[in-house]
């Protein structure tokens, strides 16, 4: 079921896209939107200040502890909540990138459901020590 609806959203995307057609064009749009994903939260911290930033060094990892250790030493720097705005405008963003991601694939000829289905099984398969 999940496939279809992967296959039906990147046909609608296929049938959406009259103007950037190029790859060219997608390419910097799909740029652009990864850029405006960014501003949104930006936005959320520095216009709205639901969340902030709080950035610092990592904590080391000592050789005592494991790679299961790994995540529970290290900080996302990020604190608060985003409020129900600012949520609505970085999920738009979010899926307007997604819209150009599909637009990329559709003009490479690559179905997104298989790329997300080979990601999933690297990091199934990969685990922890997929590290990135």
């Amino acid at each position: 079921m999940k496939d279809i609806i992967f296959d039906d959203f990147q046909n609608s995307v296929s049938d959406s896209l009259v103007r950037h057609k190029s790859i060219l064009d997608i390419l910097t749009k799909y740029s652009e939107s990864s850029s405006r994903v960014n501003r949104a939260i930006a936005k959320s911290v520095t216009n709205c200040g639901c969340v902030n930033i709080n950035a610092s060094k990592q904590n080391s990892l000592n050789e005592d502890k494991s790679i299961d250790d790994l995540s529970a030493c290290l900080s996302s720097h990020l604190n608060g909540e985003i409020c129900e705005n600012c949520r609505e405008i970085i999920e738009r963003e979010i899926g307007n990138n997604i819209f150009y991601l599909t637009s990329l694939c559709n003009n490479l000829n690559i179905n997104l459901y298989d790329v997300l289905l080979k990601e999933y099984n690297r990091i199934n398969t990969l685990g922890k020590f997929n590290l990135r």
